[in-house]
This record gives C-alpha cells, sequence and structure tokens, in this order.
C-alpha cells in the first residue's frame, strides 16, 4: 500500500479537488462550439476526396456529442410529441437525427478558405448561454450564427442555432412539421425525414 507523505488531507481541500475534477471533465458552451467548428471546417477541406456517406461518418459523432437532437425534435414537434406514443417518438427521433446530420454533411461540400470566429458568450433566456460567432468568407460577408445552449447534468450541448441572430432553426422546423404532424402524425412525418436523409446521402 502506497504511503501518503502529503499527510491528511483537509475535508474542505478534498471537496474542492472532487469538486474540480468533475469540472474538468465538463463541457464548456464556448468550447462545444469551437470543437464543432473544428470539425466543420475539417470535412469541408476533405470534401474533395469524400463523398456525402463519408462525411456523414465524421460528422456524426461530433455533432450527436454537441447537440441534444432528442430535446430538440421534442421543441420542434410542440404537443403533437406528448400525445405520441413511445414508439413513434423513437422514430421521430431517429429520423429528425438522420436527416439533422445528413443535412450538414450535404451542404458542406467543399473549402475556400472559410473559417470560424467567436465573437461573445453571454447568458440567455431560460438559464441557456448564447455563443455568437460569425461564418468568415473570404469573397462574401460574414454570416452570424449564434448558438442556444442548455446545460444536462454537466454537459452543456447545442439546443438551437439562430442565423442572423435572430432567425430560429427550431422555429422553422416548428412551422416545417406542424401540417405533417396534425394530419398524418409522427410516423408519417419520420418517413419524410428519413427519405429527405437519403436524397442526401445518395447525392455524389
Amino acid at each position: 500500500m502506497r504511503k501518503n507523505f502529503l499527510g491528511p488531507v483537509p475535508a474542505a481541500l478534498f471537496l474542492l479537488f472532487v469538486f474540480l475534477a468533475g469540472s474538468a471533465s465538463a463541457s464548456e458552451p464556448k468550447a462545444v462550439v469551437e470543437g464543432f467548428h473544428d470539425m466543420l471546417i475539417s470535412v469541408m477541406k476533405e470534401a474533395k476526396t469524400t463523398n456525402v456517406a463519408g462525411r456523414y461518418k465524421k460528422i456524426e459523432p461530433v455533432m450527436v456529442k454537441a447537440f441534444d437532437l432528442g430535446f430538440m425534435i421534442r421543441v420542434a414537434s410542440g404537443t403533437s410529441w406528448r400525445k405520441a406514443s413511445n414508439d413513434e417518438k423513437k422514430n421521430l427521433a431517429d429520423a429528425f437525427r438522420r436527416v439533422s446530420i445528413a443535412t450538414y454533411a450535404y451542404r458542406f461540400d467543399g473549402y475556400s478558405g472559410q473559417s470560424f470566429k467567436t465573437v461573445a458568450v453571454g447568458p440567455g433566456p431560460r438559464k441557456t448561454k448564447l455563443v455568437k460567432t460569425q461564418l468568415l468568407r473570404p469573397k462574401d460577408d460574414p454570416v452570424k450564427l449564434t448558438y442556444v445552449m442548455k446545460k444536462f447534468e454537466n454537459d452543456w450541448r447545442i439546443v438551437d442555432i439562430l442565423l442572423g441572430g435572430g432567425i430560429s432553426e427550431l422555429a422553422v422546423r416548428h412551422s416545417e412539421y406542424r401540417t405533417t404532424l396534425k394530419t398524418k402524425g409522427p410516423d408519417a412525418l419520420a418517413q419524410i425525414l428519413f427519405r429527405k436523409a437519403d436524397q442526401y446521402l445518395n447525392e455524389e
């Protein structure tokens, strides 16, 4: 058994060590967004040598960790989510996850000197954090992207993106999904999203 050459550790100091160890593993809003951006730039630089399906494989693990896609589809579905069965919820969540990742894989298909810049991090509504960023383009004006971050246990996750600082991606999705959910139900919407994802992934 190894001896403690430092002597007994005071209780308060021990608790501080525990707190710091937990904090070190917890994600911070800025780090989550910048890690996601780093991955996107890498994908863009390799786009000429990889197809959409290949880019999907690289994007998937990072995006699943950076975003809470389950929370996002619940919000985008509104009251229809509460009325859905467990099987319907799982099917819709799987479809939303697949189409969300496939959309990034499809759209980020080349690199011409773009970069991301973090502008500021500040408080948002309902205990969220707002990470304000810009997509810098050499021959065009910057695109403003604000990431809405929510804390789940110890980790901050992206739950919405505000384009131009004001257009909510979740609000757009809610508007797009509402009619199908009300008239045809969650499984119908899931099938639409799966088909859309497949269309993206089959592009060369």
